[in-house]
């Protein structure tokens, strides 16, 4: 049983002004509004109203926030969540490159997503979620761009894996590696990135996509354990300075 099972809704955010204050590592899913990002985080999770897989693109419009830890039950229950006690954030970013979308909320879209990304201290790695038979698109390569400075590490998951045969799935694996491989300077590569092939209905890379999100945000590890007595009411290091308008109608 993974751990990922309790995780529960803990807020949702329209502005980077709301951002929660909280001081775990999170791990944020991004991708393209088709591709497959809510089911495969249902998945993971073990739930399957946990995000909302909606059969019309672009419903998600808000950054969605789910805490790992602070359940005292197996799995996700309708218990008391002990902020104090989460562990790690699994954070769903809005999907993009839905057509339909108008144009100032694409665009308030896109300086949330951007600034997130770029700037925000909590966020420990990003789970780039692509369908296998169509991965980087020229938006994809823009988040791998706005991400790419922080040099943290991503982790790409190629979904709808069953509707490849063997070939396919090796060339798109190749094809991902050529393309994240390209991300390097003078020193090496900008980033450490993994690759995997997924997919929610046949359970492919289930296991393997597990072991490599808790790896990332720690949850690998036994958790460090607070003294009795220590305060903790006051961590607070979610204070991020970033200039962007919250009103995309004054566009």
């Amino acid at each position: 049983m993974s751990i990922l099972w309790q995780a529960r809704f803990f807020t949702t955010v329209n502005h980077l002004r709301d951002l929660p204050r909280t001081h775990v590592p999170e791990i944020a899913f991004a991708g393209r509004s088709n591709a497959g990002k809510s089911t495969a985080i249902n998945t993971l999770c073990n739930q399957k109203k946990l995000c909302f897989a909606s059969k019309t693109p672009g419903r998600t419009q808000h950054i969605n926030y789910f805490s790992i830890g602070g359940a005292h039950v197996g799995q996700h229950r309708k218990d008391e969540t002990r902020v104090d006690e989460i562990r790690a954030l699994i954070v769903d970013l809005p999907g993009y490159g839905y057509a339909e979308v108008p144009g100032a909320a694409k665009q308030h879209w896109n300086q949330l997503l951007g600034a997130y990304v770029q700037r925000r201290t909590q966020l420990a790695a990003l789970v780039l979620i692509m369908d296998a038979r169509r991965p980087f698109t020229d938006l994809d390569i823009q988040m791998l761009e706005w991400f790419a400075p922080t040099g943290r590490p991503i982790h790409c998951i190629l979904t709808k894996a069953d509707k490849l045969n063997r070939s396919e799935s090796t060339a798109a694996l190749r094809q991902a590696k050529e393309v994240l491989s390209q991300y390097v300077d003078n020193e090496g590569p900008l980033f450490p990135y993994t690759i995997q092939l997924f997919s929610a209905l046949k359970r492919i890379g289930l296991e393997e996509a597990d072991a490599t999100i808790q790896r990332l945000v720690g949850l690998d590890r036994e958790p460090e354990i607070i003294e009795e007595g220590a305060d903790t009411s006051t961590v607070d290091i979610t204070t991020v300075e970033i200039e962007v308008d919250d009103n995309p109608e004054a566009q």
